[in-house]
């Protein structure tokens, strides 16, 4: 080796790190801070091993459905849960209803081509429970009484036939003029009218193919209520109801349980199989039950149901709606003077102008609603002192019939 090279080598070896002139190999060592977050990983990563193994035996039970939807208590399934000190659970809510509802029939809806049978009729049960309403709303008011209420739906029904409005639009007002009373406080009863004729203007956008101009729900009330009015008080509603639009109506009720009890063909299920007379029948008996405030203690499937078993039987009722006895027999009770009353009334299918005559049966129609109902209310009191009291339109401000515009 030349003089040269050995310099420059022994010049190279000074320059090397201490650690990289030891004996032992370079690739052999690892620095210890390095060797520190290993063993540290390692630890973590069995620490976490355990809490897993931990969390494995840890379970909760919650609820498949909500209650009310099944109308008995819920049956209930194991899901796995962060760890709780403590679970505690409020059954109280529990007990108003029957655990045997649910499992007469869970679907009563037949194997369908284009969706699970079960999951369809769940999600429809699903929404029963969420849009929920109450006969209370008059506490909240001060100025309103329940009869104020039967006179303003019954100028609804009229309203839907003078424009030939679904059946399906009336009841969706219904349901927003009812759920949106249990959010306010102390309204003034001359605001009901305009809240009446904008839970109409609502509906009718959503389920109308062509519906009303806003030029004529405002023309209806008389000078009432403008189209400003309108349109202010509909945005209220909405932030109200927190958009929430779309409930399972009571006429939707009963066109499934006449479906589901009339279907023999499964491919034409979305197809109406039953008699436009049955149909109109039932529903004019719901069109006189719906004025009284009373119905809101029921759910509207029951009410559906209580109102099918008294034109059919309880063996119709419970095939079509998976309800037994136990679970409409009070809605069934309660709705038995409306029948005696209804039963006087002839019910004939009404034609309207550019309507299908295979679609006359879900227009709207009216009746004179309030004799009916205060045929009711003077039939029950007189069996029943101090239930109900007949309806007294003296004092009340009526808004005007849409058939004695000119």
């Amino acid at each position: 080796m030349s003089r040269r090279s050995s310099r420059l080598q022994a010049k190279q070896q000074q320059q090397l790190p201490l650690s990289c002139q030891e004996e032992t190999p370079r690739e052999l060592q690892a620095p210890e801070h390095l060797q520190t977050r290993k063993r540290r990983t390692a630890e973590e990563i069995k620490k976490k091993e355990d809490g897993k193994v931990a969390k494995k035996h840890q379970y909760e039970i919650k609820s498949c459905w909500p209650p009310a939807i099944t109308g008995g208590i819920s049956p209930c399934i194991i899901i796995e849960t962060p760890h709780k000190e403590s679970v505690t659970t409020d059954f109280s809510r529990f007990k108003k209803y029957r655990f045997r509802n649910l499992f007469i029939n869970p679907s009563p809806l037949p194997e369908l081509t284009w969706g699970n049978s079960k999951d369809v009729w769940l999600n429809i049960l699903k929404k029963e429970n969420r849009y929920a309403h109450c006969k209370h709303f008059t506490s909240l008011h001060s100025s309103l009484q329940p009869h104020m209420r039967s006179i303003l739906l019954d100028w609804l029904l009229e309203v839907c036939e003078v424009y030939a409005l679904h059946r399906e639009t009336f009841y969706l007002a219904q349901d927003f003029f009812d759920r949106f009373m249990l959010t306010q406080n102390n309204i003034n009863k001359s605001m009901l009218q305009l809240i009446g004729i904008t839970s109409l203007f609502i509906a009718s956008k959503l389920e109308e193919i062509y519906a009303p101009k806003i030029q004529e729900f405002a023309y209806v009330t008389d000078g009432a209520c403008s189209e400003d009015d309108i349109v202010r008080m509909e945005l209220i509603m909405l932030k109200a109801l927190k958009w929430e639009l779309c409930p399972v109506t009571i006429i939707s009720w009963l066109n499934l349980y006449l479906q589901v009890d009339a279907l023999k063909d499964v491919p034409k299920v979305l197809l109406p199989q039953y008699s436009q007379e049955k149909f109109i029948q039932i529903a004019q008996l719901l069109d006189l039950c719906i004025l009284d405030v009373n119905s809101l203690d029921f759910q509207y499937r029951t009410l559906a149901a209580a109102a099918l078993c008294h034109y059919t039987s309880t063996e119709v009722v419970k095939k079509a709606s998976g309800l037994d006895w136990d679970s409409i027999s009070e809605c069934v009770e309660w709705m038995v003077p409306f029948v005696n009353v209804a039963r006087k009334v002839s019910v004939k299918l009404k034609h309207f102008k550019k309507v299908a005559v295979e679609d006359c049966h879900n227009i709207q129609t009216h009746t004179n609603y309030l004799d009916m109902l205060e045929e009711v209310n003077s039939g029950v009191a007189a069996t029943a002192p101090g239930q109900l009291s007949p309806v007294s339109t003296a004092g009340i401000i009526t808004p005007p019939k849409s058939t004695e515009k000119k």
